[in-house]
């Protein structure tokens, strides 16, 4: 008969499962025990602080707390400012797709700067033998890897597309430069297919060859090209390492068969995913390359901090874009943390296109939260929606886990979802005709930048300092 010191455990070894630990003498567990997600453990925190919900919880604590007074750092403007910025947004929008056909905000558009359609060139280089399901790896070897070396660029960087001549900056260079290292083959080990990315080309990389295909040099200064580069080879580890996701090759491609199935060369007629799926795929796989040393387990059981408190460096409970701050609550171990995710996100964003073009339909986008960066975070600002209390605050520099700047971009993602309603209604479209992902294309990011090109040559209105794995 099983009982409560012979449930199949260990005696010496205490459970942390509750359902267990309340078992009566005869081995009765309460079921209602065993639906409760026990918080005091890193793995169910971490896997918490991966969801959406959880971002946009925290977020909507930090918003609410501004708006009581009860921010150190922020005031928020009052519905007005939101109106405002709304109509700004919709304006923007209507100038850049005067059609109303309003694409995701994803890589896909940086793709095509400079009136150049690389998709169609990248498919001319695939030539018509490949299969759709093959098509689909190439497209997301090349924006998985193009997403995370897409932190921004600093001012002073520019690309030369040798092709058309066309010189870009910022987020468009970083697209279109990532591109030709990618159809070069810079990141494949193997000579007779450039046209994917590998585990083996990921960890040989080094900042040199990097820097050359990015046009780097002493007079085109490039932010964080050291970062960059130990961020892909981080990555080609974590590829290596998980073969059931990524294959035996490491191909980030394998993320297709991992969600749609791995049988053929076809795709199922009836396949399907749902963004948060594929968010949480992301982040399960991959949140082990990002450098910050932001472990669930680095903290007291209760959530609280620990001086010098140092995680168990296990990949399960590594958290990647979440830092803390006092003013967010939640129980356990995901205490004080607030997680954001934005690389994370804009990859999966840019990953919608890839499953769709291969027939894959994708529900739910609006699970996916606004991205908490420059240019969104940016026109909120400009817009007197988030006000710091202190203008000194947008002339010295921020890390990024400093206070501050994680409560910007905590209230950036709430606001973000105040500000959709009011940008469909001004357009006269429904949630359903224009999800987050076309607000933010239409959108907020084209508006944030031309509000920072007006006000400040295109310079954001807070400076940080950036290893370009983050910003």
């Amino acid at each position: 008969m099983m009982s409560q010191d012979n449930y199949g455990l260990d005696p010496d070894r205490p459970t942390a499962n509750a359902a267990v630990r309340h078992a009566d003498a005869q081995g009765h567990v309460d079921p209602a025990l065993e639906l409760v997600t026990d918080f005091t453990q890193p793995g169910p925190a971490a896997a918490y602080l991966r969801t959406t919900a959880a971002v946009r919880e925290r977020a909507a604590q930090l918003l609410a707390r501004a708006r009581q007074g009860e921010s150190a750092w922020f005031t928020i403007g009052g519905d007005a400012t939101l109106d405002d910025a709304a109509q700004v947004v919709a304006e923007v929008t209507r100038e850049r797709y005067p059609s109303g056909r309003i694409p995701f905000h994803s890589r896909w558009r940086h793709f095509e700067a400079g009136g150049i359609d690389r998709l169609a060139a990248l498919d001319r280089l695939l030539g018509d033998g490949v299969t759709p399901r093959e098509r689909a790896r190439v497209q997301i070897d090349l924006v998985l890897v193009s997403v995370l070396l897409d932190a921004g660029a600093g001012p002073d960087w520019h690309y030369v597309e040798p092709a058309s001549g066309q010189r870009f900056k910022r987020s468009e260079g970083l697209g279109v430069a990532s591109f030709h290292a990618f159809t070069s083959g810079l990141f494949s080990s193997n000579p007779d297919r450039p046209l994917q990315v590998d585990a083996a080309g990921l960890r040989g990389l080094v900042a040199d060859r990097l820097g050359q295909a990015f046009q780097v040099s002493d007079v085109n200064p490039l932010v964080g090209i050291a970062g960059r580069t130990t961020l892909l080879r981080r990555l080609g580890e974590a590829l290596t390492e998980q073969p059931e996701v990524f294959g035996q090759d490491g191909r980030p491609g394998g993320l297709f068969d991992a969600l749609v199935g791995p049988v053929g060369p076809a795709v199922p007629p009836t396949a399907e995913v749902t963004a948060h799926e594929l968010l949480s795929l992301l982040l399960a796989s991959l949140s082990r390359i990002w450098p910050a040393a932001n472990f669930v387990d680095s903290i007291a059981a209760d959530g609280s901090d620990t001086p010098g408190g140092i995680g168990s460096g296990n990949p399960d409970f590594a958290l990647g874009d979440c830092w803390r701050h006092p003013g967010v609550h939640g129980p356990g171990l995901s205490n004080g943390w607030m997680p954001f995710h934005k690389l994370s996100q804009w990859l999966t964003y840019s990953l919608l296109e890839p499953f769709e073009w291969a027939g894959v339909k994708v529900h739910g986008l609006d699970a996916l939260t606004g991205l908490p960066e420059y240019r969104n975070g940016g026109l909120l600002i400009d817009a007197g929606v988030i006000v710091p209390r202190d203008a000194a605050s947008l002339t010295r520099r921020w890390k990024v886990g400093d206070e501050f700047i994680v409560e910007w971009r905590a209230l950036t993602v709430a606001l973000l979802d105040e500000l959709a309603p009011r940008v469909r209604t001004l357009l006269g479209r429904s949630a359903d005709e224009l999800p987050l992902a076309c607000v933010l294309e239409g959108g907020t990011w084209a508006a944030g930048r031309m509000l920072a090109q007006r006000l400040r040559d295109g310079s954001p209105p807070l400076q940080i300092e950036s290893d370009g794995t983050v910003f």
